[in-house]
């Protein structure tokens, strides 16, 4: 079960300290599309999204979009926030994250991937040995399979809500 907990917990990918993550080691920042940079109606990325990632390209980190969407939804984020991107990325699988190891030569305490799910992103990120980044969803609105994903987080937050190890709304680096 201790897959399922974030190593950090912030409200959104604004709210995440960034310098520190760098500090830290981190190189690589693998992100989330949908619910996690932007909602499922929004078809590009905002201007606020476009600052967030010329602070980050500033701070020297590699920038990449993992998404199970299809490339339709992806591309144009890849191409206006000009990074690297993988679509039908099948997570929680370990095989784009493999990929991403070997393709940009760096090791697991290297890398931080943020997402909203506890399920795919969390989940992914954990069984990789990635720093593992939480946000809350942008959105209500979810595709289908992510839905029977937000049953199973709720008996997830119940779960470690009662045992002290976690809790939903209570942030933390």
């Amino acid at each position: 079960m201790d897959y399922f907990i974030p190593d950090i917990y912030q409200k959104s990918i604004y709210a995440i300290n960034y310098k520190a993550l760098k500090k830290s080691g981190i190189k690589c920042l693998i992100f989330d599309l949908n619910n996690t940079l932007a909602p499922l109606n929004q078809p590009i990325p905002s201007k606020e999204l476009k600052d967030l990632f010329a602070f980050l390209e500033g701070l020297k980190f590699k920038l990449i979009i993992l998404s199970n969407s299809n490339q339709n939804r992806v591309t144009p984020f890849k191409e206006r926030l000009n990074v690297d991107a993988s679509f039908h990325s099948r997570k929680p699988s370990k095989r784009k994250y493999l990929k991403i190891l070997q393709l940009y030569h760096l090791k697991v305490h290297e890398v931080a991937s943020i997402g909203d799910q506890l399920i795919t992103d969390i989940y992914g990120a954990n069984r990789m040995g990635f720093t593992s980044i939480l946000v809350n969803p942008i959105s209500q609105q979810d595709l289908w399979m992510t839905r029977f994903n937000r049953i199973l987080e709720r008996f997830l937050f119940r779960y470690f809500g009662k045992r002290g190890l976690f809790q939903k709304g209570s942030y933390y680096e």
